[in-house]
C-alpha cells in the first residue's frame, strides 16, 4: 500500500472500515528508515485496528524475517521478487526451504506468488510449482489473469487434492521433483518422511487422482521438470 509510511493507523483503520481482509506491505520507498521501525509501527496498528485482517510483510526477505515476524504478522517474503521461469522459480524453492521450520499455523514464509498460468513455463513445471509452494504452506496467490486463463490452469490451480503437510493421522504430503532435463526415477525411502521403514501405506497420487499401497518406500518415473505428489497414510 503506497503512502502508508507514518499514517499507519489511519489507514488501518480505514482498510477495517472498509472490510479489507488482505494487506500486503510492500518496501518500496521507505524513506531510508529501517525494517524493523517500519514493519513493526504496522505491526502494532494492525493488532489494535486490523485484527481480522491477513497482515503479508513484504521486504523481499533482506533481513531474514522468518526469523522475528512471526511476532508480527501472518506471512513474510523469504525471497525477492519471482518471475515467470524455470530458473528464477526453482530458486525461489530452494531459497524458501532453508526457513521451513519458521512456518506454522498463523505464520508462514512466502516465496512470492504463483506464476502458473502467465506463460512462461510449461504445464510440467507450472504443476511442480503449485505442488512445490503447497507442500511449503506457501500462501497460494494466483498470479495470473483469472478472467483468461486456460483450462490447464485451471485444473492446477483448482486441484483440491493438494494440500501441505504435516497433516492429521500421521498421514504425510510427499513429492517426487524431477529438476533434471531428462526422465528420472526418484524414490523417497520412509526414514527421509518420519515413517518406520516396516510401515505400510495407503498412498494418494494427488495428480492423477489414485491410490496404491506402498512399504518402505515411493518411488516413480517422472517425466523432465515434472513430478508426483502424493499424500501417504499408514494402515
Amino acid at each position: 500500500m503506497p503512502g502508508s509510511l507514518d499514517h499507519e493507523e489511519q489507514d488501518v483503520k480505514t482498510f477495517s472500515s472498509w472490510g479489507i481482509d488482505y494487506l500486503k506491505y510492500d518496501n518500496c520507498d521507505d524513506a531510508g528508515r529501517s525494517v524493523m521501525e517500519r514493519y513493526t509501527k504496522m505491526s502494532n496498528a494492525m493488532k489494535t485496528y486490523g485484527k481480522n485482517i491477513f497482515f503479508s510483510l513484504c521486504e523481499w526477505g533482506r533481513e531474514n524475517p522468518a526469523t522475528w515476524a512471526g511476532s508480527m504478522g501472518n506471512s513474510w517474503r523469504t525471497t525477492d521478487d519471482i518471475a515467470d521461469n524455470w530458473g528464477s522459480m526453482t530458486s525461489h524453492a530452494d531459497q524458501n526451504d532453508r526457513w521451513a521450520s519458521y512456518a506454522g499455523p498463523g505464520g508462514w514464509n512466502d516465496p512470492d506468488m504463483l506464476e502458473v498460468g502467465n506463460g512462461g513455463m510449461s504445464e510440467a513445471e507450472y504443476r511442480s510449482h503449485f505442488s512445490i509452494w503447497a507442500l511449503a504452506k506457501a500462501p497460494l496467490l494466483i498470479g495470473c489473469n483469472v478472467r483468461s486463463m486456460s483450462q490447464q490452469t485451471k485444473d492446477i490451480l483448482s486441484n483440491w487434492e493438494v494440500w501441505a503437510g504435516p497433516l492429521s493421522n500421521n498421514r504425510k504430503a510427499v513429492v517426487l521433483w524431477n529438476r533434471q532435463g531428462y526422465q528420472a526415477t526418484i524414490t523417497a525411502q520412509w526414514s527421509s518422511i518420519g515413517l518406520a521403514s516396516s510401515t505400510a501405506v495407503t498412498a494418494r497420487d494427488l495428480w492423477a487422482h489414485s491410490s496404491f499401497s506402498a512399504q518402505g518406500q515411493l518411488s516413480a518415473s517422472v517425466a523432465p521438470h515434472d513430478c508426483k505428489m502424493y499424500v501417504v497414510t499408514p494402515k
